[in-house]
């Protein structure tokens, strides 16, 4: 055995890509339920791109992606944000963690919605950290 082989494996990339939803979800999304239902799917998330704010982490490597949105509707008085998972290669679901979410008739009250998308991102980063595990 030469010292090539006794290296550890190198845990593969994530990149942090907040300027536009990519593309891979919209794929992933239509093939998992079709074009009509996908762009219905979270109010449009997926198809419109235009809720703010928004952290991507994409892993080409893997072809891997996890996603926060707000995934309500901009008229709800309870907005939250969701947390997406596209796994390696193929597939899409939705990451049931707590619910970070903030009240649009009291936007000054905890949880803010600045403190519902920081605790968002939190358990999105546990979250890519328990599934580097398992990859």
């Amino acid at each position: 055995m030469g010292a090539r082989d006794e290296q550890p494996v190198v845990p593969a990339l994530w990149i942090r890509n907040d300027s536009q939803i990519l593309p891979l979800w919209w794929d992933r999304l239509c093939a998992q339920m079709g074009q009509q239902s996908a762009s219905r799917y979270s109010n449009g998330l997926f198809s419109q791109d235009r809720r703010r704010p928004i952290a991507q982490w994409h892993n080409p490597a893997l072809d891997a992606a996890l996603l926060v949105a707000i995934e309500t509707s901009p008229e709800w008085p309870v907005q939250r944000f969701g947390i997406f998972y596209a796994p390696p290669g193929v597939g899409f679901t939705k990451v049931t963690m707590n619910h970070h979410q903030w009240f649009t008739r009291t936007p000054h009250k905890s949880p803010t919605e600045e403190e519902a998308f920081a605790a968002s991102i939190a358990s999105a980063e546990a979250f890519l950290q328990v599934e580097m595990d398992f990859i």
